[in-house]
């Protein structure tokens, strides 16, 4: 946008000053806060050589060009003064008002990553930053919404300005502001903001790919604008010819941005001279209706490809974005058309923000109920920032409940995932999934349009390994959180079975006895723990020694011993006589296991079984079970590389660097200049998952990392 150039070529304060108040009116407050924010920050020089007062004037040209209040503005212009001056949020309260201060507050408070907060030293520390930068962002503006649009705005002039810096602080902020702050801007729904930070990172991040498809469009720029020129002249005249006067409609015509291109090559795998909808006209209207009058002169005129079709104007995305979007064949050039009115033109554009900005009545208002459904407080920072990027970033679709209420979720989400999003316990229980009228797996994916009714039962429960398939983080968190509980419960009532076992006791009788005797704390360990099995023996022996309670209880029992047979090693003072693996579950070696002992037999389940879950309710006698070594992990990752000479053999050095052994590799190299290729690699290692797979995200495009160790476990 023009006003972003403008306020990337500030550099001085009176210039700045101008500019704001050709923006919004100078009332005495925010000359105020001018003021105070150029008295804190003298003497104080950005890395680009300007003033920094620069910073928070144009931070604050930003804001009321979005239509930001005067507390709004205020706060922009202050961001930085409690954080880096000697001013406190009293002073700022007293001078300004609460109002301004409550957003100096949480600005702030976004910004202040305290060293404690990082986790363990062994956790990557951007990532840390980054993830703690998101949720404090996030938590901060259920509150306050308005902070977020003032934190893009500060984040917005930082990336016009990133020149100044090193070449190394440069990539890490863009790589932060495209997986942080972007994906907040598209939820806010201030597409201008989103489409400007998304260009300037890919700018730092790839800068090779970005000056490819800058070059490809500069050099068939002629051809391209004659075709984008001579179909919008065609779009025009459609509409004159039937009954749309001049002054009802504006036509636009562009080719698609760096990014959106790059994206578009990445997800498809082709070069930019494969990309067949390059250019895209956009036609604004004064009415919802005639966005469909629009949309039907387009379709009789030009044939088009109704798999593109979506209709956002009747069923709006979640962050208030309103267009018809086709795709038409014009003889062999293919256009994508966007039809919206001008108020929806005005709330793609400003979000959030075009409710302030403009007082009209034309547009819906974003949704914000994404801000309250954030519930990701009890996870770590790195699974809350992985959760909530997925939730904030993503193509949308919009499927029915029965009575005709429209819920959004994330394309390729699944029947488990509308449960979810209608309430928790309906996810819990959920049974089977209608869908259409017709009974469905909870795990079908749906498509937009799908009316869904969930069927429950209070004594189903969902499976931990559909957590790789459901796409919303919501769901997933529940699963997570579903299968933690039901652990501690097969747990501990399995170190109940044990140790019955060992004593030759019914399960239920003896249950009692730990109760009654203090002994029933920190059971669950004996399931995994060899030496706390030892210890709550002896323990258990002791008491029979000093207790007064049933007699029957006070003989001499064997001590549990280890038994190896084959791939297990076993802890009991019963006789097995060998091994097998139940029909229902068949874990993988290093799967985590339990054993039920039939016939003087062990047979081994997963944990999570359903079958060893009922086993364990009923008291069926068990053994501890642990495997006979620890094996070495095997991963699958997929990684975008640039197509050159050089770059698969960097990426296979790192991981012999960190002794993993390489499998398998699959390359696809698209053998043009313009497109990046996919490596698929199969290699194992001894190393922790997390520290491998920071090591390799930190220096490559990964795609796709995932765990063949354990399907109960992996996501």
């Amino acid at each position: 946008m023009e006003v972003f150039t403008q306020i990337q070529n500030l550099k001085t304060f009176s210039h700045a000053k101008a500019f704001l108040a050709s923006l919004c009116e100078i009332t005495p407050s925010i000359e105020r806060a001018i003021v105070c924010a150029q008295k804190s920050h003298e003497g104080q020089f950005r890395k680009t050589g300007e003033p920094y007062i620069v910073h928070p004037m144009c931070v604050a040209c930003l804001v009321a060009f979005y239509g930001g209040d005067e507390a709004m503005i205020c706060a922009a212009l202050l961001h930085d003064v409690v954080e880096d001056t000697d001013i406190s949020l009293e002073n700022v309260s007293v001078d300004f008002g609460e109002s301004v201060s409550q957003l100096v507050d949480g600005l702030t408070k976004i910004d202040e990553i305290r060293e404690e907060e990082l986790g363990e030293k062994t956790t990557n520390q951007r990532m840390a930053v980054a993830a703690l930068t998101f949720r404090k962002m996030l938590i901060t503006a259920v509150n306050d919404p308005r902070v977020l649009v003032i934190k893009i705005s500060d984040r917005l002039h930082n990336m016009l300005t990133l020149e100044g810096l090193r070449d190394d602080k440069r990539q890490r902020i863009a790589k932060e502001t495209l997986v942080v702050y972007a994906p907040i801007a598209h939820r806010l729904g201030i597409s201008s903001i989103k489409n400007e930070l998304e260009d300037k990172s890919f700018y730092y991040i790839f800068p090779q790919e970005y000056h490819r498809i800058q070059d490809f469009l500069k050099n068939n720029n002629q051809p391209l604008s004659l075709q984008l020129n001579d179909f919008s002249r065609k779009i025009q005249e459609l509409l004159l010819k039937n009954g749309f006067v001049e002054s009802s409609f504006k036509v636009e015509s562009r080719i698609k941005r760096p990014y959106s291109i790059y994206l578009k090559m990445q997800r498809k795998g082709v070069g930019i001279d494969e990309i067949l909808d390059l250019l895209a006209v956009r036609v604004l209207v004064e009415n919802t209706l005639d966005c469909y009058k629009v949309l039907g002169l387009v379709h009789l005129a030009y044939k088009p490809i109704i798999s593109r079709f979506k209709d956002y104007v009747a069923l709006p995305k979640e962050n208030a974005y309103q267009t018809i979007h086709t795709t038409i064949f014009d003889h062999s050039r293919v256009f994508e058309v966007q039809i919206r009115t001008f108020d929806m033109h005005k709330n793609a554009e400003f979000g959030v923000a075009a409710h302030w900005k403009y007082k009209s009545d034309g547009a819906i208002a974003p949704s914000l109920d994404w801000l309250k459904n954030l519930q990701y407080q009890n996870n770590n920072i790195e699974e809350f920032y992985e959760l909530a990027k997925n939730d904030l970033y993503r193509e949308d679709i919009v499927v029915f409940s029965p009575n005709g209420d429209t819920f959004s979720l994330p394309a390729g989400a699944v029947a488990l995932d509308f449960a979810y999003l209608i309430h928790s316990e309906l996810g819990d229980h959920a049974k089977s999934a209608y869908i259409n009228n017709k009974k469905s797996s909870l795990l079908q994916t749906l498509k937009s349009g799908d009316i869904v009714r969930i069927e429950t039962d209070k004594n189903e429960n969902p499976k931990y390994t559909w957590i790789d398939m459901v796409k919303t983080s919501r769901a997933k968190n529940h699963l997570k959180i579903q299968s933690q509980n039901r652990i501690k419960e097969i747990e501990k009532k399995a170190a109940i079975n044990i140790l019955a076992t060992i004593f030759g006791k019914d399960s239920a009788i003896f249950a009692r006895y730990l109760s009654m005797r203090g002994l029933d704390s920190e059971l669950a360990k004996c399931v995994s723990d060899e030496r706390h099995l030892q210890e709550r023996y002896a323990q258990i022996t002791q008491s029979f020694k000093t207790g007064n309670w049933l007699t029957r209880f006070r003989f001499n029992v064997l001590a549990p011993k280890q038994i190896r047979i084959e791939n297990f090693v076993f802890l009991s003072n019963r006789t097995i006589n060998g091994v097998a693996f139940d029909y229902c579950c068949r874990p993988k070696y290093g799967d985590s296991m339990m054993a039920i002992l039939t016939n003087q037999k062990a047979i081994i389940h997963h944990k999570l079984c359903d079958k060893l879950s009922e086993s364990i309710k009923n008291g069926a006698p068990m053994v501890f079970v642990k495997w006979a070594q620890m094996q070495k992990s095997t991963y699958k990752v997929i990684v975008s590389l640039e197509d050159k000479k050089g770059t698969l053999a960097a990426f296979l050095n790192v991981l012999a660097k960190e002794n993993c052994n390489v499998i398998g590799i699959s390359y696809s190299g698209q053998g043009t200049s313009t497109a990046a290729s996919y490596c698929e690699v199969i290699f194992d290692t001894d190393k922790k998952q997390k520290s491998i797979k920071d090591t390799l995200m930190n220096k490559f495009a990964i795609v796709e990392f995932s765990n063949f160790k354990d399907a109960y476990q992996n996501g």
